[in-house]
């Protein structure tokens, strides 16, 4: 549903997104992630046809149109990363604008207000809306066409709990119409529980793209567990890097990195060598760490 074929884009001779190749299929919820200034809104933008590739190509829907025909756009919704509407108007006002202008039905003006759950602020100006109300305002204007292809840029920003919650139920929803969802996100919580994959973008270029089951395992690799002991057995250490070869004492502590399946074992070894554990922690890898050493493995 959306391809990007050697897709580059430069302002004033710089690359904002350099040679990104990447295909989201459809029914597939796709999350990119990235410092500040990678490319990422850049990257959306071109997918909703709003700016041209500097070189490369960006195809939408199926068959693949260039994002930027009127055809393409059609089968696209987008929110931007900040939304704005005239401060004068009721929400209503402003969904109502947008259904028209989409040529959706009617009827589709209340179920994006009941999304949006604005607790009866449907009817006040725009200008008395606090950030999180603006934003589910946005959503609800992105979901009104019911588009098969769904961009978001940082949909979940200044959203309280309820409205993660509704969130997150759309994204769901949209995945089991078959319909494609290309999101960007701070929130790494958001691509652990939505994303089939991830892209990774570090200075305008793609550095990981990985599955639900492969960021898994690369989650698991890095859990660390740490024991302390009151004792130091000779021969422990190496008998517990026969199961985790980065295993080492760090002061008394024993710190086993490696994936949960192995400390079983490692707890065993530690209880036949005699020494008995004064204190257990386990962290499992996390994502947010992971991001962090992909961006660090790119100059």
């Amino acid at each position: 549903m959306i391809r990007f074929a050697d897709f580059t884009k430069t302002y004033a001779g710089r690359p904002a997104v350099d040679r990104l190749t990447l295909e989201i299929r459809r029914g597939e919820v796709v999350a990119l992630l990235g410092p500040n200034g990678s490319g990422k809104t850049t990257t959306l933008k071109a997918a909703a046809g709003l700016l041209k590739p500097s070189s490369g190509t960006v195809l939408i829907g199926e068959p693949g149109r260039l994002s930027t025909e009127p055809g393409a756009r059609a089968v696209v919704s987008f929110l931007p990363q900040r939304v704005a509407f005239p401060e004068s108007l009721t929400g209503r006002e402003v969904v109502e604008f947008y259904r028209r202008l989409r040529r959706v039905e009617p009827a589709r003006t209340e179920e994006a207000l009941r999304f949006a759950s604005l607790n009866g602020a449907g009817t006040q100006a725009i200008a008395t809306y606090s950030g999180g109300m603006m934003q589910r305002l946005g959503l609800a204007v992105a979901i009104l066409p019911r588009a098969p292809v769904l961009l978001l840029d940082e949909p979940t920003a200044a959203l309280d709990a309820d409205g993660l919650a509704a969130f997150y139920g759309l994204v769901e929803r949209r995945k089991q119409d078959d319909h494609t969802v290309f999101f960007t996100s701070h929130q790494l919580g958001d691509v652990e529980r939505l994303a089939d994959r991830f892209a990774v973008l570090v200075n305008g270029r793609l550095t990981a793209v990985l599955t639900g089951g492969e960021l898994a395992d690369r989650l698991a690799a890095r859990g660390v567990l740490k024991l302390g002991l009151d004792a130091c057995p000779a021969g422990l250490l190496d008998k517990v890097r026969r199961l985790a070869p980065q295993a080492s004492w760090v002061n008394d502590q024993l710190v086993v990195p490696g994936p949960a399946t192995v400390r079983p074992a490692v707890l065993e070894l530690v209880r036949q060598a005699g020494a008995g554990i004064r204190g257990l922690t386990a962290e499992e890898g996390r994502l947010d760490m992971f991001y962090r050493e992909l961006v660090q493995e790119r100059p």
